[in-house]
């Protein structure tokens, strides 16, 4: 045990989304006579973080608000690693990269690893924060990381485009759990009944938070348009936001007078009954890099219909639908077919798309890659650390953990 790799991961927050996910299924699959984990959140959100703790993990935050980078923070997260003086840094998404590659790279002489999660920064929709930060990365991907992990074929090109380091690139796509998402009979009776539908209820689910790039809006168009050849079809939305309290949503869906067949259950964390109790599951996103929805749903058996952006049509493959996005009736098109095949195609269809999950997404050989990433990187020698008095004479400023 005393030969294990030691890894600080550093992650924005553990509040719902892909990067979070994925972070918390890579760390309860670690091989622990291999690896030592930890964990540093930048921002002190814990949402789903209680796997991670239950498994006895290490988790410590450096309590930075959301938005611009604090200085006090890197000083913080400096001091912190050179403590811990782990072997591998590995970071998640755009602020963790600058935050946790520079605090590494100053304090310690640890291998970095960048994760990319993220795909198109589209104008009117990023904000102006995140986009100088990903523009200060792109000069300090040539210098601060070993190695720059994208979670999809999509975002290596975006990124790549944008001036980030093509030579220290490396694809892993995300894993999914074809464990936990998975046909499951009862979950589809039991949604039913709490949605107080018959047992043979046609359920099409967007399974999104509420946010500008899942698009809810032409999700919605098209279920009135599935709902003029489909009156008996019930859409069943779920993630943060996706409530009863929120005005904007609630009145679109009375604007499009879809209000007697839509179900807004708000963020969930039985998501796995949920995908195995949908009949189509949907994915209307202007932008994503490797959507885990898509995943989970058909590792579930769940055929879906999707917009083309990142890697969601690589994804999907030959079992579901594929179109533009922003194209409400294209989609309902993709929708109406799905549903128009009947139970056992779309059954048949879901059984071949879980298979192709298991065959070349299973979160299993995902683990292995990554772990076979820190092994490499621990291995090779480093040269000292020019920068690392820096953070002595930081140190002054320094805020202590809490």
């Amino acid at each position: 045990m005393g030969n294990r790799v030691r890894i600080v991961h550093i992650i924005n927050s553990f509040e719902f989304g892909g990067a979070e996910a994925m972070l918390c299924n890579l760390l309860l699959r670690t091989d622990f006579d291999r690896f030592d984990p930890s964990v540093v959140a930048l921002i002190d959100d814990m949402t789903v973080a209680g796997p991670i703790k239950n498994a006895g993990i290490p988790i410590v935050t450096m309590g930075m608000k959301p938005g611009l980078p604090d200085p006090r923070c890197l000083v913080r997260l400096g001091l912190y690693l050179r403590r811990i003086r782990p072997a591998v840094v590995q970071t998640w998404m755009d602020h963790s990269n600058l935050m946790g590659g520079l605090a590494a790279r100053l304090a310690t002489r640890a291998r970095v690893v960048w994760g990319i999660h993220h795909s198109n920064h589209l104008p009117g929709l990023t904000k102006r924060s995140t986009l100088m930060t990903v523009g200060a990365c792109a000069r300090l991907s040539h210098r601060v990381p070993s190695r720059i992990v994208y979670c999809s074929e999509h975002a290596s090109k975006l990124y790549t485009q944008r001036g980030f380091d093509a030579d220290r690139l490396t694809v892993i796509p995300n894993g999914f759990d074809t464990r936990a998402f998975r046909p499951d009979p009862a979950a589809r009776a039991d949604l039913r009944r709490e949605l107080g539908q018959g047992a043979d209820a046609l359920l099409i689910g967007l399974v999104a938070r509420f946010d500008p790039f899942k698009d809810h809006g032409t999700f919605l168009k098209a279920a009135a348009i599935v709902k003029e050849k489909f009156p008996a079809a019930r859409f069943v939305l779920c993630g943060g936001k996706v409530d009863q309290t929120n005005a904007a949503l609630t009145a679109q869906i009375e604007s499009l007078g879809l209000q007697g067949n839509c179900h807004l259950l708000g963020p969930r964390k039985d998501v796995a009954r949920i995908h195995a109790a949908l009949d189509v599951c949907v994915s209307s996103s202007v932008s994503e890099a490797f959507p885990l929805v898509v995943g989970e749903a058909m590792s579930s058996g769940v055929p879906c219909a999707v917009t083309d952006v990142g890697d969601s049509a690589l994804i999907v493959g030959p079992t579901g639908r594929v179109v533009p996005p922003s194209d409400p009736a294209a989609l309902a098109t993709a929708t109406a077919e799905l549903i128009a095949m009947g139970p056992e195609a779309r059954s048949q269809l879901g059984r071949e798309a879980r298979r192709r999950v298991c065959d070349l997404f299973d979160l299993g050989a995902v683990t292995r890659r990554y772990e076979a990433l820190y092994t490499q990187l621990a291995s090779d020698q480093r040269e000292p650390v020019s920068a690392g008095h820096s953070v002595t004479n930081m140190e002054r400023g320094v805020v202590p953990l809490s």
